[in-house]
């Protein structure tokens, strides 16, 4: 069994319990800080999206205005040039010129709110924890913080009481989103053809295929 399908396992046999043990024993109350929404030392918000998940942040746009694949998901950076060319094997949700998540927004008084909160990714969801498996991402740099299996990366909220019910609310999405990541991964390595892009193309690589950025099917 490959390594990846290893972790799969491992997630789905993932605890729902213990998690929300190890939250409540670490503890998080979102303050509405909105800096886990904003872009870090000059470098854009990089929420990792998958192709689902445009989709379902594009249908909830429906109300307000139609959006399109692009103003909701951008190539991943890391693998691209300066130009942004090149093969990636993510997609990151849009920023803003300022580097924020396109989606977050803030009050007069600093408040943040996401305009999609209902739809949003799994790795929003669950930030600013993660789950120490192999083939799993870890955002916004090294764990401030862990028990037993749950990893809590750098936020103000964290260490302030959580309800038992928000806990395994959060645990349950955390193993989801454990789930879906390794999924996804396994996916995109089966899905994975050289793409040959021309000079300056951009291609990313995800579960259903090579993609342009605008998320329209690379052509073979």
């Amino acid at each position: 069994m490959q390594d990846l399908e290893a972790e799969l396992e491992r997630a789905r046999e993932l605890d729902v319990a213990t998690l929300a043990d190890a939250i409540e024993t670490i503890g998080f109350e979102c303050t509405r800080c909105g800096a886990c929404c904003k872009s870090e030392a000059d470098d854009p918000h990089t929420a990792t999206v998958f192709p689902d998940e445009v989709r379902d942040v594009q249908a909830a746009a429906g109300a307000e205005t139609d959006r399109d694949w692009r103003d909701v998901a951008r190539p991943m950076p890391y693998g691209l040039d300066e130009d942004g060319a090149g093969e990636t094997f993510e997609w990151a949700l849009q920023a803003d010129s300022c580097g924020d998540c396109t989606f977050y927004r803030e009050d007069d008084d600093g408040t943040g709110a996401c305009s999609v909160h209902g739809s949003r990714p799994l790795i929003c969801q669950t930030y600013p924890f993660s789950v120490a498996l192999g083939g799993t991402s870890q955002p916004m740099g090294e764990a401030v913080d862990e028990a037993g299996m749950v990893r809590a990366h750098e936020c103000e909220g964290l260490g302030r009481d959580i309800s038992r019910a928000d806990a395994e609310e959060l645990a349950g999405a955390l193993k989801a989103r454990a789930i879906r990541e390794l999924e996804e991964a396994i996916d995109v390595r089966e899905a994975y053809a050289p793409a040959n892009p021309e000079p300056g193309a951009t291609v990313v690589h995800d579960s259903e295929g090579a993609k342009r950025p605008d998320g329209s099917a690379y052509p073979n």
